[in-house]
């Protein structure tokens, strides 16, 4: 039986012969990205803005029904409730968006925790309110700076890796494609006012893991590539070994979105976010993998000799003096 092959083995796409119009239009799209960030914004959820925290234990129950909760929840009119099990199957903490200016009102806040605390006890019985209380902005601004922080030191850690194990053109070249790929998820969230929470910075960590392992996948190939052809000319050995990836390129997006798109099109509402981060980044990841980690190398100064060994004077003195005595031989 013949295995089903996606990428034929004799391909050869010359992926390179785009790379200038390709940086051109990433470039638009990244500036575009921050422009929509800096002027539109960031549809923040209530891990990042603040809200009104309510933690119930349904004392009869072994499992919380979390979705019927987000659910009635929502129907309060406060916004999208953010319903997890904390500590227990049975304990549920609920987390709703707070109107403008209500932390400014005494009692405001508490007054719509309330509100969520009767209507769950409409709904259920045996329901004890374990608290109620308001997570203020400036704890919020603290999460949204932690979540700066992590993302940057997570593509700075990134680009030392890749630096460390090849040369520091590739370091430079994975961080721009990282760059390129966190910014229009950025931009797509503040297009579309998606809500970002913490659920979302999980997605941009997963999109930085799979755009490095495939960006790696081709600097391997790339390397290996740079010792086997040394009179080959830059672009061609480039687009020999994205076609010589291509193939596990392909195999691995494909496996993902069998699982990633049921999971949109049908998942509940609560993960939408975060599999659509992760599904448009799954397509920026291997763009940027194959058309602006590798074409950077050649602005970067990468030549067919950058790891060809350099000879040392030692090795140089060394080599005279074998041909020296071979010639004393003859």
């Amino acid at each position: 039986m013949r295995l089903l092959k996606l990428v034929p083995d004799n391909t050869n796409i010359r992926f390179l012969k785009l790379r200038i119009p390709f940086l051109v239009i990433s470039l638009l799209l990244i500036a575009a990205s921050w422009a929509l960030v800096l002027t539109k914004g960031i549809n923040y959820g209530v891990d990042f803005a603040g809200g009104q925290e309510v933690q119930v234990t349904f004392t009869d129950m072994d499992q919380a029904p979390v979705g019927d909760l987000r659910a009635s929840v929502a129907e309060l009119g406060f916004g999208s409730p953010v319903v997890q099990e904390f500590g227990a199957p049975n304990v549920v903490s609920i987390r709703v968006p707070l109107p403008e200016n209500v932390e400014d009102t005494p009692g405001a806040a508490t007054e719509i925790g309330n509100q969520v605390i009767a209507a769950i006890n409409q709904d259920y019985d045996n329901v004890r309110a374990d608290s109620n209380q308001t997570v203020s902005g400036k704890v919020a601004g603290e999460f949204r700076e932690s979540a700066v922080i992590a993302l940057l030191a997570a593509m700075l850690a990134v680009a030392l890796y890749i630096w460390i194990r090849f040369e520091w053109q590739f370091g430079a070249g994975a961080l721009f494609a990282l760059f390129h790929d966190v910014s229009l998820t950025l931009g797509l969230f503040s297009l579309f006012q998606l809500e970002f929470s913490l659920q979302i910075i999980a997605a941009i960590l997963t999109i930085i893991g799979y755009s490095l392992n495939d960006t790696i996948v081709v600097y391997d190939r790339i390397r290996e590539n740079l010792k086997k052809y040394r009179k080959m000319q830059l672009v061609e050995l480039l687009d020999l070994s994205i076609n010589e990836t291509l193939a596990r390129t392909v195999m691995t997006s494909l496996t993902l979105l069998v699982a990633l798109v049921p999971l949109l099109l049908f998942g509940p509402a609560s993960l939408f976010g975060l599999i659509a981060a992760i599904t448009f980044g799954l397509f920026v990841g291997t763009y940027s993998s194959v058309y602006l980690a590798a074409p950077v190398l050649i602005w970067l100064g990468v030549t067919s000799d950058s790891f060809v060994p350099q000879e040392t004077e030692a090795d140089k003195q060394e080599r005279k003096a074998r041909e020296a005595e071979a010639e004393g031989r003859v």
